[in-house]
Parts: structure tokens; sequence; C-alpha cells
């Protein structure tokens, strides 16, 4: 849960930083933008952005290791970019 918690610092100084930058009505930018690059992030990690022929190439070349360290990868990116996207998400209401 390391990873949460450095999310929701990270989406804390975002709505701060936005508050200081553009002011209240726009406090869920830079959140939303942590959030959503660490979400491609995850995405590209994963493997599954690409073509049918290169995740055939990827699944036939890697090993088990490589497999779960690319999970492993993909899973902390999510749970870094869980908080930022659900605080963005209250911003933007509030």
């Amino acid at each position: 849960m390391k990873y949460v918690g450095i999310g929701t610092i990270l989406s804390i100084l975002g709505v701060v930083f936005s508050i200081l930058i553009w002011g209240t009505e726009k406090a869920h930018l830079l959140s939303g933008l942590v959030g959503g690059i660490f979400i491609i992030f995850a995405l590209l990690v994963s493997g599954s952005m690409g073509s049918g022929d290169r995740m055939r190439a990827n699944f036939a070349t890697a090993t088990k290791e490589d497999r779960d360290e690319r999970n492993h990868m993909m899973n902390n990116a999510l749970l870094l970019a869980l908080p930022n996207i659900i605080v963005a998400i209250f911003a933007y209401y509030m």
C-alpha cells in the first residue's frame, strides 16, 4: 500500500499546485494529468498496446520472471494512478 500513499501525496500536491497556478476552478488539472500519465505507463508496460503479432512475440520470448516483473510494474503504476484519478474527479465536481 506504499504506492497508494505516494499516489495520494502526489494527488494532493497536484491539487494544491493547480489551485496556486490556475485557481480553484481548475483544481483537477495536474492531479488528472498525473493519473493519466500513470495509466498510460501501465498500459505500455503491460504490453496490451501492441498488435497481435507483437504480443505473440513478447509472450513467446518472455520468461516467467519477465512477465512477473512487468505485471508488478503495471500494478504499481495503477496503484499510483488510482488516488490521482479519484482526487481529480472529486476536485472537478466540487
